[in-house]
């Protein structure tokens, strides 16, 4: 309620002409920039009071009016009653009405009585009275011109006013009804709470590219000494949430000059014309302030690319692009104002906006690497007591993938969790128990299972660990358990020891074998499979068509793409995708991926039957404990030797490889010749029955996996192609896009099937 209180106070303010607000809040600036006095917003409240006052006098008057009108209340009864009281002498007094065709009498017993007439009536009326020497009148009213205009001019002046007062609504209050054309930035004040860029880590490069901003703000002599111009637009992009929104924040606190704020759907409205207006004024404001700053967020909103919609050239959204793109750079250019924008939809953008000229600078902002990682920890983990156990760099380790805003709720998640257990530290049980809730979600406590149900969970999932664990290239399993989470039963997770940006055709074939595992694992047990291979399936069947149509990794068909990726994002992807391909050629590419997922599918298999003896001690294991850690995993899979490495990719046969090795740089000469034993790294991280390492690789992130309706499986946390950085990406400029739709830049993925 404090808070509310707040909220409101501070918007009392802001009505009362106060541009600074309290600290936490931002100023909204109306008009031109700089104070608004308060004798203007005075005038603005006098002129609303002016306008309540006459809609309240024209009430009473119309009331007045009525009720002066109204006088005494006659009776309304037949004209026969009427004429005979005149003829039996009844009638004390009487009035007749020329207009309105009305006679109003009194009876002598002081009944007030009221009849209409027509035609000659009122003339045989006037002579009835006359004979019988009774008292009449005869009145014709005059009509008043002011109360005809009054009451004709009313309700439109009604509705007028009624329409103002739902715009002024529309548009937020305080008096702002005139001024929806004006911009809606917001100017940040001295008590707005500052970001810096000590308060940003993980995205050095960025940081980097906007100090320059700053220097050139603070010291332009340095730049145009040498002829230098300063960018007049900045584009980041990237994933949601890896700090774009941040970075402009910590802009903002260290530029020393004014900061404009606006979202890119505040242009757009209703009202025809608005957004131009709106893109003139703010445009405006910053040139009178100049040098100045303007912040986009979600430029997307109002820059996808033009031609696109069903409006025309005359939409909305289409005109208030052309106005921003003139204040860019148009013919009537005034420098001082850099235009700072966020988007993570670059592809939607309009190649007119993304030109230089407008946003000379281009800055990605992707997912943070290992030290990336650990620096964002470090910054959330400010001020927040922890536990002498807590290893900041563990966390790091264990989350590849995972975006500054991933972190940041992990380390939310465990102060939660502490204080739900009413402890005064942050333990690091409760970190991996956040990672674990981010990733999957919460623990289903109510969900009930049957012994046979958590049996077969338990052999779903040890069927995914051991043909991970066998193959030389998959990732290593950190941990399996069949307690439900989220939307899956139970998952195994799984993680490179450390981030990589390219999957190799090897790597693509022991994550398709692993994926399969749990389904064989059922067949080869129970007989028969089950609904909950129905994500690994879909997973699956991804990642085998990237191979023969992306990334040309089909020996049959070649280096070719497959199908045009240029989807019209306007019209749904799905629906704008075009083959350019034979029919011959899509059964052909069928065929392939059912040769690639069968191919998975019987390796998968020799390896569950060679060592069937391990998978049931490992489900015996999972029943009894539920969970599994990586060290209990590698204890159980202590007999498992790891498969051979897969013979070359020759294409058709007639391309061998050749037998030099690749060139050794000094630093693995060096190493070498230290060790000349060292036969590098598995690859994997796995240990095998000769060498075991001295050491766990570091942790790995979370995968999901199951064995019931809403479970899924499968090794989710590493760079390959369901994620990643890599030119095997599919040419995703955000480096963290799925080429196959569904998974994300850690490699995770929806374990709910549809």
């Amino acid at each position: 309620m404090a808070t509310l209180r707040e909220e409101l106070a501070a918007q009392s303010r802001l009505t009362e002409g106060s541009l600074a607000g309290p600290a936490g809040h931002e100023a909204r600036q109306e008009g031109p920039a700089g104070p608004v006095g308060r004798s203007s917003m005075d005038l603005k409240r006098i002129f609303r009071g002016w306008v309540l006052a006459i809609l309240f006098v024209a009430v009473i008057l119309v009331i007045l009016y009525k009720l002066v009108n109204t006088g005494t209340q006659y009776r309304e009864v037949n004209t026969s009653q009427v004429i005979a009281q005149i003829d039996a002498g009844n009638v004390k007094s009487a009035t007749l009405t020329d207009v309105n065709q009305t006679i109003q009498v009194t009876t002598r017993n002081n009944q007030n009585l009221e009849a209409s007439w027509v035609g000659a009536q009122g003339t045989q009326l006037a002579n009835k009275m006359q004979a019988a020497h009774l008292s009449y009148n005869v009145k014709v009213p005059k009509s008043s011109s002011f109360w005809e205009l009054i009451f004709s001019y009313l309700p439109f002046l009604i509705i007028f006013l009624l329409f103002l007062v739902f715009l002024n609504q529309m548009q937020g209050g305080g008096s702002r009804v005139m001024n929806f054309g004006k911009s809606k930035a917001k100017l940040i004040t001295k008590d707005t709470p500052k970001t810096t860029f000590a308060d940003v880590a993980g995205a050095d490069e960025a940081i980097e590219e906007l100090q320059e901003i700053k220097e050139f703000l603070q010291s332009p002599g340095k730049f145009q000494a040498i002829g230098a111009k300063i960018p007049k637009g900045v584009l980041l992009y990237g994933p949601p949430g890896t700090g774009k929104t941040l970075l402009a924040r910590a802009v903002a606190g260290e530029a020393g000059v004014p900061f404009y704020s606006i979202s890119g759907s505040d242009f757009v409205e209703m009202f025809v014309g608005v957004g131009a207006s709106r893109v003139r004024d703010l445009f405006e404001q910053a040139k009178a302030n100049a040098p100045a700053i303007v912040f986009v967020d979600e430029i997307d909103a109002v820059g996808r690319h033009r031609g696109a919609g069903f409006g025309g050239g005359h939409d909305e959204r289409e005109q208030t692009l052309n106005q921003l793109l003139v204040e860019l750079d148009g013919f009537d250019t005034k420098g001082g104002v850099i235009v700072i924008a966020a988007t993570n939809r670059p592809d939607i953008l309009d190649p007119a906006l993304l030109r230089p000229g407008r946003f000379d600078r281009q800055i990605v902002v992707a997912q943070p690497d290992l030290a990336g990682r650990k620096g964002i920890l470090r910054v959330h983990a400010r001020g927040k007591p922890f536990a002498a156990d807590v290893d900041l760099d563990i966390i790091a380790k264990r989350t590849p993938g995972f975006t500054g805003a991933d972190l940041a709720n992990v380390i939310n998640e465990g102060a939660l969790l502490t204080a739900r257990a009413n402890q005064n530290q942050i333990q690091m049980a409760s970190l991996e128990e956040a990672i674990d809730r981010v990733t999957a979600g919460p623990k289903r406590k109510s969900v009930l299972l049957s012994e046979k149900e958590r049996k077969i969970i338990a052999y779903h999932e040890g069927g995914h660990a051991l043909v991970g664990h066998a193959m030389p290239n998959a990732d290593p399993v950190h941990k399996i358990t069949i307690i439900p989470r989220g939307r899956a039963l139970g998952y195994t997770a799984a993680a490179p020891a450390e981030d990589k940006f390219l999957v190799s055709r090897a790597e693509m074939m022991d994550q398709l074998a692993m994926l399969l595992g749990g389904r064989t694992a059922e067949e080869l047990v129970f007989h028969e499979p089950t609904t909950g291979a129905a994500n690994d399936i879909e997973k699956a069947s991804q990642i085998a068509r990237g191979m023969v149509t992306e990334y040309g990794m089909s020996e049959r068909l070649g280096a070719r793409k497959f199908g045009t990726g240029d989807s019209e994002p306007f019209l749904g992807r799905e629906m704008s995708h075009s083959r350019d391909y034979s029919e011959e050629i899509a059964s052909a590419i069928d065929d392939e991926v059912r040769r690639l997922i069968e191919s998975a599918h019987d390796e998968a298999w020799e390896v569950l039957v060679q060592y069937r003896d391990v998978l049931d001690d490992l489900v015996l294991h999972l029943l009894e404990h539920e969970t599994l850690s990586r060290d209990q995993v590698l204890a159980i899979f202590a007999p498992v030797h790891v498969r051979p490495a897969r013979g070359s990719y020759t294409g058709y046969g007639k391309r061998l490889p050749s037998e030099k090795p690749p060139v050794q740089t000094p630093k693995e000469l060096a190493l070498t010749a230290a060790d000349p034993n060292d036969l590098g790294s598995l690859g994997n991280g796995q240990a095998t029955s000769q060498s075991l390492p001295a050491a766990p690789p570091p942790p790995p992130s979370q995968s999901f996996g199951g064995a019931g309706p809403l479970g899924g499986a499968g090794p989710l946390g590493g760079a390959s192609p369901l994620g990643g950085a890599s030119p095997l990406g599919g040419g995703n400029p955000l480096g963290g896009g799925n080429p196959f739709g569904g998974g994300t830049g850690d490699g995770s993925s929806d374990s709910e099937d549809h």
